[in-house]
């Protein structure tokens, strides 16, 4: 049996192999997700990603491998590195309670566009709008206009990551992050699963969210590839 240690170390392969079995795309022997769900991949042998991504590469123009700090071989003749996102890994520690003053609403896929814009807008690039299929979605509405999200991305039997944190610009520094972590940390808890989430190193939320309750436990980097 794997330990949620070991999983931890490698989320992505874990998600494909486990709850998210039903969005996998393999290529040999490397793990990748549906590309109109999600742009990651991830695997267990370094010697099987050259042709994995000059096969996945050929559904998707970019995406990401993501692992703690392995070395991955690529073919340069089909792929490019464009970069490499220093990346750290957070669990829960401890739920920190914060007190819920707005009313958070559980989005559904009438909402699928409206979470979609709102990432586009303040996060672009990435997103997939079918990635609300991932897991669990919830906002905070003004005046009608969906205005900060939290969601919820890679997930396996024990372990749920918390994702998708977006406030529009008008509306930021009035604590709705805070709020939506909280929320969508304890549904995670109700499900018997540990909360994770991941960030870039230095990001000026990783304090916010050790308010919550969440520690820095490894690295966790993405490995952003396009196809030649």
């Amino acid at each position: 049996m794997i330990s949620l240690e070991e999983k931890l170390k490698n989320p992505v392969w874990y998600s494909l192999k486990e709850s998210h079995n039903t969005f996998l795309r393999t290529h040999n022997d490397v793990l990748f997700y549906d590309p109109d769900i999600c742009i990651f991949g991830a695997f267990d042998d370094s010697s099987k990603t050259s042709l994995a991504l000059s096969g996945y590469g050929k559904s998707v123009e970019k995406f990401f491998l993501v692992s703690e700090n392995q070395t991955i071989d690529i073919d340069t003749k089909t792929t490019v590195l464009e970069k490499k996102i220093l990346g750290c890994q957070m669990v829960l520690e401890h739920l920190i309670d914060t007190k819920i003053s707005e009313e958070i609403v559980k989005l559904t896929e009438k909402h699928m566009d409206e979470v979609y814009d709102l990432i586009k807008l303040v996060m672009p690039g990435f997103y997939r709008k079918r990635g609300f299929e991932m897991g669990q979605f919830f906002g905070i509405f003004k005046n009608n206009k969906l205005i900060a999200i939290s969601g919820q991305r890679m997930q396996a039997d024990d372990f749920i990551e918390v994702s998708s944190v977006v406030t529009h610009p008008d509306y930021t520094r009035k604590g709705y992050a805070k709020q939506l972590i909280t929320h969508t940390s304890k549904e995670i808890l109700k499900e018997n699963k540990l909360p994770i989430l991941h960030t870039n190193k230095g990001n000026v939320a990783i304090s916010l969210y050790e308010k919550i309750g969440y520690k820095i436990t490894r690295d966790m980097n993405w490995w952003l590839y396009s196809r030649k």
